[in-house]
């Protein structure tokens, strides 16, 4: 039984760990993909009777001052056919293609501003220019909240965003475009000339070099993001999904240890059960008496006398 505890053990831990992993990823993504929730709402509040291929501007809450938000109706053959010339910092080539098909949609750009390392931390990483972002959405209902994301892909040349006003990378290092996709992974490719980066589909955008190159700035003392309290709201998190890990797997030993004493506790009371019958009883010799058997005692114990015996 012990070594079978052991194996059930080890198969315990492991989806336990495979549990927080995923709880972790999970909330992670979960307040960037809120955020997307959250900023469609208030970039479909700017249209009003909107024009197929203008920009509207949003209006965020002052919570989140720093971020720009801008919608743009568009019919889907035409973006295929035409494109869009310059959507914000945004080109969009001929030939994109929008799953699953619907005949309007809505593209909603993002500039995360001085949010961007909140809402997508890079951990080695220092952004050089602010997170972008593009999103598209069903336009068939312009009131509607919390739309499931539609899905774009550049059959042809490649999506294109400038970063313009972005900070310079120190001599001897190499900035890196960086990609967002829908469930938050990164993927890195180079920075063309012109400081553009491009892909061929939906996500958050930025420029990044790693931290280590970037020297401390002499005398400033960085100001905190408007999002200090929700990094160490995550950093509370990160502490509480330790403490989990540590607390299950000290759980499960001690279960482990329990199963283990009360497997010994059961032997130990069997044999004291096996030792008091042996005490109590004592078998007895069968013999045939007729066609049955009956018991009997091997020698008497106590030898009859005769009164006639005794003799005053």
């Amino acid at each position: 039984m012990g070594l079978r505890i052991f194996p059930s053990l080890s198969m315990l831990v492991a989806l336990f760990l495979w549990l927080l992993d995923s709880r972790a990823r999970a909330q992670s993504n979960g307040s960037a993909q809120a955020l997307d929730a959250l900023l469609q709402d208030y970039a479909y509040q700017a249209f009003n009777r909107p024009k197929t291929g203008i920009a509207y501007d949003g209006v965020v809450p002052m919570n989140l001052t720093g971020i720009i938000v801008s919608a743009m109706r568009l019919r889907s053959g035409s973006l295929r056919t035409k494109g869009v010339k310059m959507y914000k910092e945004i080109e969009i080539p001929k030939g994109v293609i929008v799953s699953p098909y619907v005949e309007r949609l809505v593209l909603v750009y993002q500039n995360l501003g001085n949010w961007s390392s909140v809402y997508y931390p890079l951990s080695g990483y220092t952004y050089l220019a602010p997170v972008l972002g593009l999103i598209p959405y069903d336009a068939s209902n312009l009131s509607a909240k919390n739309l499931p994301q539609l899905r774009i892909n550049a059959s042809g040349e490649p999506i294109l965003i400038k970063f313009e006003g972005r900070r310079s990378e120190p001599a001897g290092s190499v900035a890196k475009c960086v990609l967002f996709d829908s469930d938050g992974s990164p993927s890195f490719t180079n920075v063309a000339s012109g400081n553009f980066c491009s892909t061929t589909q939906q996500g958050h955008f930025g420029i990044v070099v790693e931290s280590s190159a970037l020297p401390p700035a002499p005398g400033v003392a960085p100001s905190p993001p408007p999002g200090t309290r929700e990094t160490g709201r995550g950093s509370s998190k990160v502490w509480i999904i330790i403490g989990s890990v540590v607390g299950g797997l000290a759980l499960l030993v001690l279960l482990a240890l329990f199963l283990l004493w009360l497997r010994k506790f059961k032997r130990r009371k069997k044999m004291q059960q096996m030792e008091k019958a042996a005490e109590v009883g004592e078998a007895l010799h069968m013999t045939n008496v007729g066609n049955t058997k009956a018991p009997a005692a091997m020698v008497t114990r106590t030898q009859p006398i005769l009164e006639s015996e005794y003799v005053p």
